[in-house]
Parts: structure tokens; sequence; C-alpha cells
């Protein structure tokens, strides 16, 4: 079996390694470190969790060293550009790892942080730099970096990045770096849109693959449930909840939405169920989305609602099940999906709903990736839950219970008031009269005061209609015709007369 020490590595790699526990490469790295050391371009065809990052990492590190070039103001040596923030900052780390004892600097960059962080932490330069491409063409607009000193160019999850509508990001890009460079490109899956992209970015680059185009991991046992789009939910409370049996033992449980609103649906109905969980998507912060990725990944939380963005950053051994709440509406996401679990060495399961409306995703799913997913049958009494009649149907929270408790009808005629006894009429009572005489008052008292002020009986200055009602005025202007020829908005208090 081929070790890291036969690959042409040197030493201060191997070390840093060995200090991770590293000694056996995997296939796509057996294949791609030789040719990169060379200086050839590659473009490897590679599956989630085959360890990529290590196959472009340690050889381009190896590459910088060699050429022993210093830092270049406001710019990089090595640029690796990756679709989603959890990605970079994933890249970045096993970039510190493997560059420890290299003595290269590692830098990375994403939106939706501080702009001028970025730009103080870049301003000197930097040996490696992983960022999102938006955020990269933000710092060189602003003239706070450029590109002309890019020695290696890294694109990994390129589909991906193609899928986020990257496509022209990328190509401005290739035009900002030097010609005379290295290329690594990395890809799960080879679409027709990711061949004419590779002939622009790389020149007779060594192809390695270590699975055929858009299949699945052989480690990962797929199944799936038939069910209609509005039971998926209660399918979903019963398996978690533990009143339905599925393959496997639960460790952490990650499960896709296509959209972000469907992702927070979910979580809010598992927590009316008792069952807590996260969800990391495109209108999260990156506080929240790193709080609810180190919660799953220390286990504090071990159910994960996500969309297909956010997910591609997680890179979780720990993770037993996927779940495909909705099925993808692109084939080839079905491959990126499913491969969050099966990680470093480990077996996964997958697991998809598929309705009615989602037949013909499921087929291209199927023709694109040549699985077959076991069909699992639904629980026994699951009709009866989801109608109401079974035991196990929860209650929302807060919502109010309707007795039971059976009302007479009333006899037809009945009043709502209650009659007195007898044959005698009920008392009649005095009505009140129409405005309130005050007691103590001249004139009656009444409310609104005397002729002049617009009605019979009112004092001078009345305030309806004819003046203002919060303010007493000299004299009333409506039709009562006995005004005092004042106005009835007077500014000042007059004394009552």
């Amino acid at each position: 079996m081929t070790q890291f020490d036969q690959l042409g590595l040197s030493q201060p790699v191997l070390q840093a390694l060995d200090l991770k526990g590293y000694s056996t490469p995997t296939p796509i790295q057996e294949q791609a470190i030789p040719p990169v050391l060379e200086g050839r371009d590659l473009l490897g065809i590679a599956q989630t969790g085959t360890g990529k990052t290590a196959a472009f990492m340690l050889p381009a590190i190896d590459r910088l060293r060699a050429s022993d070039n210093r830092i270049p103001f406001k710019s990089c040596r090595l640029l690796v550009l990756a679709p989603t923030r959890e990605l970079v900052q994933q890249i970045a780390v096993s970039a510190k790892d493997y560059g420890a004892l290299a003595g290269l600097k590692v830098q990375s960059i994403v939106g939706g942080t501080s702009v001028n962080k970025d730009r103080n932490k870049l301003h000197r330069g930097t040996d490696i730099l992983i960022a999102t491409p938006g955020r990269l063409l933000d710092l060189i607009d602003q003239k706070a970096f450029n590109l002309g000193s890019v020695e290696v160019l890294v694109l990994d999850e390129a589909d991906q990045m193609l899928d986020l509508g990257f496509i022209h990001a990328l190509r401005r890009i290739n035009e900002l770096v030097p010609k005379e460079r290295q290329t690594l490109f990395f890809s799960a899956t080879m679409p027709k849109a990711i061949k004419e992209l590779v002939s622009n970015y790389c020149r007779n680059p060594v192809q390695v693959s270590v699975t055929p185009e858009s299949t699945t991991a052989e480690r990962i046992d797929q199944y799936i449930f038939m069910v209609q789009k509005d039971e998926k939910q209660w399918l979903l409370d019963m398996i978690l909840g533990g009143q339905h049996r599925v393959p496997g033992e639960f460790e952490r449980v990650l499960i896709f939405t296509r959209t972000k609103h469907g992702a927070d649906r979910v979580v809010k109905k598992l927590r009316q169920r008792g069952i807590e969980s996260n969800a990391i998507h495109g209108n999260k912060s990156q506080p929240q989305r790193q709080r609810a990725l180190d919660e799953f990944r220390r286990g504090k939380t071990s159910i994960l609602i996500a969309t297909d963005v956010a997910a591609r950053g997680i890179d979780i051994p720990g993770v037993s099940h996927v779940i495909n709440y909705e099925l993808p509406n692109v084939p080839e996401q079905y491959v990126h999906r499913i491969g969050r679990t099966a990680r470093a060495g480990k077996d996964g399961i997958a697991i998809a709903f598929c309705g009615e409306d989602e037949r013909s995703y499921l087929k291209d799913i199927r023709k694109v990736t040549k699985a077959e997913l076991e069909r699992l049958d639904l629980p026994e009494n699951f009709r009866a839950v989801v109608e109401g009649e079974g035991p196990t149907k929860p209650e929302p929270r807060g919502a109010t219970r309707v007795s039971k408790k059976k009302i007479k009808p009333k006899p037809a005629g009945a009043s709502a008031k209650k009659k007195p006894k007898g044959d005698a009429p009920a008392p009649e009572k005095p009505k009140k009269p129409k405005h309130q005489a005050r007691k103590g008052k001249p004139n009656g008292g009444k409310r609104f005061g005397k002729p002049g002020g617009g009605r019979p009986g009112g004092k001078p200055g009345g305030s309806r209609p004819g003046g203002n009602r919060n303010r007493r005025g000299k004299g009333g202007s409506g039709s009562g015709g006995g005004g005092g020829g004042g106005q009835g908005a007077a500014r000042r208090r007059s004394p009552r007369g």
C-alpha cells in the first residue's frame, strides 16, 4: 500500500501529516499529488469526502516552498476558490494544518463579514488565500487586492459554483490571473458547462477520477419512501421521534430541503414535537450558521436542516443519515447531498421522501446516478395518525382544546333574555335623557353650552360646531346666532362667564 512518503512530498509536509496521524493517502490523493508536484494542470473528478482538499493543498504547499518567492503586496501566491463560506473556512483550517511547518501565511475571506477587516489583513499580502468569488471581486474592485502574483489557482467544487451563478465571476477571475500559472480543477460531477470551463482554465490537464461521473458512493445504502407532500412532516416526526424504525442507528442526521423557508418550517414543526434541531441557509448570518455547525459537530444538536448551498461546507465524519425531505430538481445535487455521510471511511444511509409531484426528479436521479433506491414501507398506523385517529398525532402547542360536552338546542322562539315569572309584563326601564344634566350648572348644565355655541342651551364660546372642543374661546362662530363675535378656536383660555 502506498504511503505519503512515497509520493515525493517534502519533509515539513510529511511531518505535518504525522502530527495529524495521516500515513496512507486516499485514491484521489495518490493519483493527484505526483502530477501536481511536476507542475501539470489537473482535472480531478471525485465525490465529496474523498480527500480532495489534501490532494491539491499538499503538493501546492510544496511548490510554493520550492519557488521561494516573497509574499506579494496586496496579492497572493496560491488562490483557492470555493462556493460557500463554510467550505472556505474548512479549507483554511486544513491549509494551516498542512503548512504549519512550512512557514506559509494563510488567509481566508468570505461574504457577510466586514470588508474593512478583509482589506486590512490582505494589505501586506499572503502566501495562500481561500476565498469566495464574490468577496474576492469586491476587494479587487476597491483596488485593495490584485491577482497579478498568483502562481497556483485552485477551483474546488466547480460544479457547485456554476449552480450558484458564479460563472461570470469565474470568467472575470480567469482574465485577471497570470496566463503562466498552474490550475487545479476539482468537481464531483462533469456536466457540459464544466467541460467548457475546463477548456478555458486548464492547458492539457491530467485527468484523475476515483469514481465514474455522477455516481454515488458504494458505502451509502439508499432508501426511499413514497409519501404525499402534505404527509412528509408526519413521517419525519415518527422517524425522528422513534415511532417508526429505519435502517441504521442515528448519530447525526442531516435533512435537506429545497428552499430556505422550507428548512425553517421543518425546524418549527420538529420543535413543536419537542425535537431540537437547527437550520442553516443563505438567510442566516455567518455567526448563526457557524454556531449551528459547531453545535452539530459537538453533538449538542444531532439534527441539522440545510439547503444545498449552505451544506456544501459540512465535512463532519459523524453524519449517520442523510434525509432528502424534498428531492432536488437537479439530479447532480443528489450526489452532493448524500455525500455528506459515509465520510472518513465510514458507512452511511440516505433516505429520500418522494411525493407525487417529485416523480420526475426521481426518474432523473436514477438516470444520472444509475442508482436503485430500495423502497421502504410506511408505518402500519400512518394513515390513522395523519387523519387524527391515531394516538401519536401531536397536538400543536398553544392550541385551544375544544370541549366535547353536548349542548342542548334552545326551543324555537326562545329569547336570549330571561323573562320574569308569571303573566305580568316586565317593567319598563326609564329612558335616559339624551343629554344628562349636570348638577350645579346654570341653564340645566347642558353639555354643549348656551345659545351661540352651535346648540341651544350652551355657554358662549362652546365647542360644537364653530369652536374647538378642546379650547375655550371668547365667542362662538356656529349657527346659533348668539356668539360674541370671537373665534371659537381661541389660542388663550378665557375665564368662564
